[in-house]
């Protein structure tokens, strides 16, 4: 099953910061964004952000704005996702995906999707 692989995750304290890797293998297939999701335990999955393939495109959500930062590296199909100023309640089950179609982020055709990396923010 082709499926892009996030890694990155582990246990950070609060106030620190990691970086999750996305290695993608949908642009051959013709998709034309990236984007990161998370899920914690009893919650909804949550989109966080995306951006498409020529950059001009990336969303953030709220909750996450101004602390993670999303980029791409076209050269190797990776997509990054920096996440700074980690506090507990981000504490999930990160994902990466790739879509395919959409007019707009939160009408995307999400097609691809990684197992997931774990991230714990905690003292």
């Amino acid at each position: 099953q082709v499926q892009p692989v996030e890694s990155g995750g582990g246990f950070v304290q609060p106030g620190g910061s990691l970086k999750l890797s996305c290695a993608t293998v949908g642009r051959a297939f013709g998709t034309y964004a990236v984007g990161w999701f998370r899920q914690a335990p009893g919650k909804e999955r949550e989109f966080l952000s995306g951006i498409n393939w020529s950059g001009g495109s990336i969303y953030y959500s709220d909750s996450v704005k101004g602390r993670f930062t999303i980029s791409r590296d076209n050269a190797n199909d990776t997509v990054y996702l920096q996440m700074k100023s980690l506090k507990p309640e981000d504490t999930a089950v990160y994902y990466c995906a790739e879509a395919s179609a959409g007019a707009r982020w939160t009408a995307m055709s999400w097609d691809y999707w990684g197992q997931g990396t774990q991230v714990i923010v905690s003292l």
